[in-house]
């Protein structure tokens, strides 16, 4: 009796495998809409000023901007770099589950999310002409997407979760790859125009300590893809968690709200507290 419930155990096990597999291979690739598809009318310049306020967050909505960052610090690209949190597809998978969030949240949400964390800044209101535009441009940019499919190259590709983080060989790596662009104290470097050329990675001007970005695992996978800036995938797993372990770790603004994170249980090791 025994021998026959491992057996089916073991069968529903591989069988649930072999579903994820195929789910994953089953994904559609992530394809960026022609620019001539923006159509013609009040929708277009919706999709157009929302792809502006995503690229030029700061300068746009200063309001609702605590630091010197824009949405597109992270999401390279306009949203359309694969492995780079990219909004290709995003449209069509929210309402989702969150597990920070404990809940089902809406895009909207989402996006608010990364103004109060990413962006250390105030939440739009969701009938704003911002978060209108905002969320016209991440629909067009997930024309041809099946609803509730994920695109490839959604979110971050992952690193090794079974490495220790260095954060000393980390200031080492980040002063040889890193701080030419993002300055040897995070500060970035920036735009005589206003804003920033090359993000700052800490202090004021940086994400806050709720960010996911804030997360050791998570700014690894990130800088393991994208990082040095052309160069994505040059580094080594551990040379990624290692840096990413310093810089996440310098001094940044604090979120107030971290403490109701992850509600239902589930935190992350790298989560911070």
């Amino acid at each position: 009796m025994m021998t026959t419930k491992l057996a089916l155990a073991g069968g529903a096990l591989a069988a649930c495998m072999a579903w994820n597999a195929a789910a994953q291979s089953a994904a559609p690739a992530m394809a960026v809409p022609a620019e001539a598809t923006i159509p013609a009318g009040p929708k277009g310049l919706a999709i157009q000023n929302g792809r502006k306020l995503l690229t030029q967050t700061r300068q746009m909505l200063p309001k609702n901007v605590g630091n010197g960052l824009n949405c597109t610090s992270c999401h390279l690209a306009g949203g359309t770099t694969a492995n780079a949190s990219p909004w290709v597809g995003i449209w069509g998978v929210f309402p989702e589950y969150r597990s920070r969030s404990g809940k089902v949240i809406s895009l909207q949400e989402r996006v608010n999310d990364c103004f109060e964390r990413s962006m250390n800044g105030k939440a739009l209101a969701y009938d704003s002409a911002a978060m209108n535009d905002i969320l016209s441009y991440m629909q067009w940019l997930s024309t041809g997407v099946p609803t509730g499919s994920s695109v490839k190259g959604r979110g971050f590709a992952a690193v090794d979760q079974k490495l220790k983080a260095d954060p000393a060989h980390g200031k080492q790596v980040y002063a040889a790859k890193c701080a030419s662009c993002h300055g040897a104290q995070g500060q970035g470097v920036a735009n005589p125009a206003g804003g920033f050329l090359f993000p700052p990675v800490w202090g004021k001007d940086s994400f806050n300590d709720g960010a996911g970005m804030a997360r050791t695992f998570t700014a690894a996978a990130f800088v393991k893809h994208n990082m040095p800036l052309g160069q994505g995938g040059s580094l080594s797993d551990q040379d990624a968690l290692d840096v990413a372990e310093y810089f996440t770790h310098q001094p940044r603004p604090l979120y107030r709200g971290k403490s109701k994170d992850w509600p239902s249980g589930g935190k992350p090791k790298d989560a911070r507290s």
